[in-house]
């Protein structure tokens, strides 16, 4: 970057947050040639513009300094993947997804597109981690959309000081696009996980269970992350003894402890304690004296900062980060976001030090720290974590207290202060004495210390070195124990977690960042996973437990760390540069695809284990009438939704549209199926596809004795054996009581006639047309039947070509229990009624009145005829004798069709 005179040119500077933009513009704006700091209003009224002139390497600029408020950009799906009943789930791993500034930010985007027009420069001051990186990206998409030939720059900084800010303005860099493809990586993977599970997850388990944790169960979203279980155990109490031995003396008690710990066995405690009894004399067998130290903290990290605020104020770790933002913004401490816990050999140790002399509390110990001669001082020693982008957390300006402040902001300081102080302080040193004796064979131990110099123990006062002091024993020394007892316990669950263990176990696995554990946390109580009592330990929520039960059973442990870290592990190598953001989004995305198709064809796990916690509610959804199952093909009504299989609450089979109740297209399937299943197998006729099949199995006696139990189906127009079977069966229920019994009619049929029924299976409605003899669905024998027709009822010759018509009853709502003739020869377009035939009437199936093809019956959204490879003019007429038209086929009405019509079901 190269630096000279001459004209001043344009800046704008984006900083991540309001605050920081007001703060730096402060600092940079403080120089004789600056010309004051002038304020004006953006488009945003929270994201004021700040104006003052400042010299870069000796190059004057006009600086524009304005902010953002955290991301500008959101990761979303395409409109017509983002309702929840607009897709199969499993859609969304390789639905297309799009970043775009929402609505609620656009000013602040026109801001940014105004200013940059106006710039030759664009610098950002956006928090240096992989987030900011991130943001500072989408800020550099926004200004080149107005302005492609800004010269970007990258401005580095950890506390809003006056040294650190001009130093980052003084020492630009470029932005780092690895960065920010990492943390794309990860919100495109939590985007189309968490939205696949937690729909999943919601539409099948929501209405099925009386949700007792929440008021409003009916709206609330069982969401998934892979973050968001842990391990729990059951745990059974067992009985244990132990040998336990005191010695008084004059200078004091010592108590020791049985080396073997404890015994379940009580048989044998017994014999070795009654071998102690008789034999009680103690010899000592070693004596260790020596000195050991107790080292002070590393320097604070973003997880230490949790931890310890947790352990020591009982504090949570999302009001801990909320109080250090806040801090860090009022310029008191560092960046509060890092990984790193050692110092860089160019951070001035002393001089922070220095500032905090004249506190009244700690000021005298940081005198003491400054004073050669006392020998306090010790350089901090580092845990090994370097983030690259910020120091350890620390004090960057003194405070004895401000009045605006809380009591949660003065102990945040505190402790920031207290550990900075002690982390560059000698350790405490101590005398520890450990004394082992001999009983019979059996052996003991008794430890005691003393502190012979406290060092940062004297500053950090949240922590203690305790330890008893022990009477003075020589090696072979013998005594007699002043007790000497067997005592009995009971095994202990091991304690709940706490919100400290809980951060040292993410950290441990991996899972989350020093910016985003804090969030997990949260998300785990939001989501009513997990509770945390006033001692600040966690316990799991029956939803907890049973989301754990159901998917262990499955055989996933999704909700181990494992998953996480690894994801972690990904991402940060893409920011190295190891991996690239296509390989990683590719190789998570398939596993965590076959993970979800796998949970959904076991979703009888996740049944089972949310009956053990919550009561079954019988409540149907009226957005989800049916249970879900698979995708078959995309809806040819809106156009938006997938069309998937579904079973109706009376157990019957139907294919409807995702988009329910905005689109109501929906296929009837016959009511004689008794299973239905999609397969992998797409229909090579119809189109648009893929349209994939189903494997049907119908029971044996509600189909005539031609047809095939199992079946493989489309539902796309091209398959005669459906249409035919719901023309015979229709698609009702097989056990209502209120419809008339098949072959019986509105009237009872003679005896012969209802023993035939029985033997029949209750099959009683025929249907013929030219467009359904094919073969597989007519055999030889259907067309070539005797005089005797179906019913066990007389035939008539047809009138158009002279073969035997059977005698039939129809089934439709309609015409139920009405005969009819139809002729059996292929070709043959005869129908009669029964009562039409008596008095001499004849009605030819084959007449234009009572035709249409089968796309019509449709409503248009099925293949024309022509496509099927049919001509225009082959009829199809119902087995009742109506024709079928271009209208709805329950009241007649032509502007609707049946799956919308009003009188259905009446």
């Amino acid at each position: 970057m190269a630096g000279g005179g001459g004209r001043p040119l344009r800046a704008l500077n984006v900083a991540e947050k309001p605050s920081v933009a007001k703060a730096v513009s402060g600092i940079l704006a403080r120089n004789p040639s600056s010309g004051g700091l002038r304020v004006r209003e953006g488009r945003s009224r929270y994201n004021k513009i700040f104006e003052f002139n400042y010299a870069i390497q000796n190059q004057q600029f006009h600086m524009a300094f304005t902010s953002v408020t955290g991301h500008l950009m959101e990761v979303e799906f395409e409109d017509r993947y983002r309702k929840w009943h607009s897709c199969d789930p499993v859609d969304l791993y390789h639905a297309p997804v799009k970043k775009h500034v929402p609505h609620d930010k656009s000013d602040i985007e026109k801001t940014l597109e105004e200013e940059a027009r106006k710039s030759q420069w664009l610098i950002l001051w956006l928090d240096c981690d992989r987030e900011g990186e991130n943001i500072a990206f989408e800020v550099v998409e926004v200004c080149t959309r107005a302005n492609r030939n800004l010269n970007i720059w990258r401005a580095r900084f950890s506390a809003l000081i006056d040294r650190e800010i001009h130093y980052a303005a003084q020492h630009l860099i470029r932005p780092n696009q690895l960065f920010a493809d990492a943390v794309d990586v990860r919100q495109e993977i939590d985007l189309r996980i968490g939205a696949s599970f937690t729909r999943f997850q919601t539409m099948l388990l929501r209405d099925a269970f009386v949700l007792d944790f929440t008021t409003d169960d009916k709206n609330v979203i069982l969401s998934y992350g892979p973050c968001q279980f842990w391990e729990i155990q059951s745990h059974e109490p067992e009985e244990f003894w132990t040998i336990n031995c005191t010695h008084n003396s004059e200078e004091g008690t010592a108590t020791f402890n049985w080396m073997r710990g404890h015994l379940f066995d009580y048989t044998c405690a017994t014999i070795l304690y009654e071998m102690c009894v008789q034999e009680p004399t103690a010899t000592v067998t070693n004596v260790r004296q020596q000195e050991k130290p107790k080292y002070p903290p590393h320097p604070l990290s973003t997880i230490e900062l949790e931890k310890r605020a947790s352990r020591y104020f009982r504090m949570s770790s999302e009001q801990t980060m909320k109080v250090a933002e806040d801090l860090y913004q009022a310029g008191f401490i560092s960046y509060p976001r890092t990984e790193t816990d050692c110092f860089s050999e160019r951070t001035d140790l002393h001089r922070i030090v220095q500032d905090q002399q004249a506190h009244p509390i700690w000021g005298s110990y940081a005198q003491r720290l400054l004073d050669p001669e006392s020998g306090l001082w010790r350089n901090p020693s580092g845990g090994g974590h370097d983030d690259k982008a910020h120091p350890p957390i620390h004090p960057t300006k003194f405070s004895s207290g401000e009045s605006g402040w809380s009591q949660d902001h003065h102990k945040v300081y505190e402790l920031v202060v207290r550990h900075f102080l002690a982390c560059v302080s000698q350790p405490a040193i101590g005398a520890e004495t450990t004394v082992e004796i001999d009983i019979a064979g059996e052996q003991f131990s008794a430890s005691g210390r003393v502190i012979i110099a406290k060092n940062y123990l004297d500053v950090y006062r949240f922590e203690t070195w305790g330890g008893s002091v022990i009477p003075t024993y020589t090696y072979g020394q013998q005594f007699t124990p002043t007790t000497l007892t067997l005592d009995s316990g009971v095994t202990r669950p091991p304690p709940l977690l706490s919100e400290a263990d809980l951060l040292s176990c993410m950290d441990k696995a991996g899972i989350g960042t020093d910016a985003t554990m804090h969030d997990h946390i949260k998300k785990l109580l939001d989501r009513f996973y997990a509770t945390k009592d006033s001692s600040m330990r966690f316990s799991p929520t029956k939803l907890g437990e049973a989301l754990v039960m159901g998917y262990d059973d499955m055989g996933y442990e999704l909700w181990k760390p494992y998953l996480r870290a690894a994801m972690e592990s990904d991402m940060k190598a893409v920011s190295m540069g190891t991996k690239s953001k296509a390989e990683v989004l590719e190789a998570c995305l398939q596993q965590m695809k076959a993970c979800f198709l796998d949970a959904r064809l076991n979703k009888g796990k996740l049944f089972e284990a949310m009956a053990v916690f919550f009561e079954r509610s019988n409540r149907s959804n009226g957005n989800e009438p049916y249970a879900i199952g698979d995708v078959l093909r995309r809806c040819g009504l809106c156009q938006e939704s997938d069309m998937v299989l579904r079973r109706k609450p009376d157990g019957n089979f139907m294919v409807g549209c995702l988009g329910y109740p905005q689109c109501r297209n929906v296929v009837w399937l016959p009511g004689s199926v008794s299973e239905a299943a999609v397969t992998s197998n797409i229909c090579s006729t119809c189109s648009p596809g893929p349209v994939y099949m189903i494997q049907f199995k119908f029971r044996r006696l509600e189909i005539p004795p031609n047809y095939n139990v199992d079946h493989l189906g489309c539902i796309g127009g091209c398959d005669n054996t459906l249409r035919q079977l719901v023309e015979i069966c229709g698609t009702g229920s097989r056990n209502n009581s209120n419809m008339p019994g098949r072959g019986q009619g509105h009237t009872q049929s003679s005896s012969s006639a209802q023993s035939n029924s029985r033997s029949q299976g209750a099959w009683h409605t025929a249907h013929s047309s030219s467009s359904y003899t094919s073969q597989s669905s007519r055999g030889r024998s259907a067309q070539t039947q005797d005089a005797a027709g179906e019913d066990g009822e007389s035939s008539i010759p047809c009138a158009s070509c002279g073969a035997p018509c059977n005698l039939r009853t129809a089934n439709t709502p309609a015409n139920r229990g009405r005969k009819f003739y139809s002729c059996q020869a292929q070709g043959c377009n005869f129908f009669i009624w029964e009562d039409n035939a008596n008095s001499g009437g004849t009605v030819p199936r084959g007449s234009t009145s009572r035709s249409a093809s089968t796309s019509s019956r449709r409503g248009g959204r099925g293949r024309s005829n022509q496509s099927r490879g049919r001509a225009n003019d082959v009829a199809f007429v119902s087995a009742t004798g109506e024709p079928i038209s271009g209208r709805c086929f329950v009241c007649g009405d032509p502007s609707h069709f049946a799956n919308a019509c009003p009188n259905r079901g009446r």
